[in-house]
């Protein structure tokens, strides 16, 4: 089995920020693997595909982002997982926006909700899919604020790229790739 995990913050105002950019990828690995977000249980929105060792969960944390580890160590414990079949795909203020940026394992850097999921899974061997999106000037705003704030227009389709090829690396993930393999096919921009 295979955990994909989106992180992200649910209510309706996060939408359209950088800090849901997980959440917009977890829509679009349900769409690839054509599983629907149906089920809410472990405190997240769940879709699932496939079936026996087979079957892909993709999870979005209801928990907000700061306490994501709760949710996914719920269903991690619940489906007795290696800590090597769960991705995270998240934000990430530290790569330039529009970077993917896929480990086998790493720490949280600066990125609260990894904070908390490393804390609660007691570790930071998992694989993880972060987006990039530091802007190209230093923005005055904190960055506090700063995650949370609306995408601009004018970056819109180098996130919607950026969001693309990180759930296809995702998908690819799920059905089994090797994640060496996607990091020499998707680190980078296009």
């Amino acid at each position: 089995m295979k955990l994909i995990v989106g992180l992200g913050n649910p209510d309706a105002q996060y939408f359209n920020t950088y800090h849901n950019l997980g959440f917009k990828c977890a829509d679009k690995v349900a769409a690839i693997l054509g599983a629907e977000f149906k089920k809410e249980k472990f405190r997240a929105k769940l879709a699932e595909t496939g079936s026996g060792d087979k079957k892909i969960l993709i999870a979005k944390p209801l928990t907000y982002m700061n306490l994501s580890g709760e949710s996914v160590k719920e269903i991690v414990a619940f489906y007795k997982l290696d800590l090597k079949d769960l991705l995270v795909i998240y934000d990430d203020y530290d790569l330039n926006k529009g970077f993917i940026r896929i480990r086998e394992s790493g720490s949280a850097g600066t990125h609260n909700g990894m904070r908390n999921l490393i804390k609660e899974l007691g570790s930071g061997d998992f694989p993880r899919v972060r987006i990039g999106f530091k802007p190209d000037e230093p923005s005055v705003i904190p960055l506090i604020d700063f995650v949370l704030s609306g995408i601009k227009e004018e970056d819109k389709p180098l996130f919607e790229d950026a969001t693309t090829r990180a759930a296809n690396a995702a998908a690819e993930f799920a059905r089994g790739a090797e994640v060496l393999s996607l990091v020499q096919k998707y680190n980078g921009r296009k």
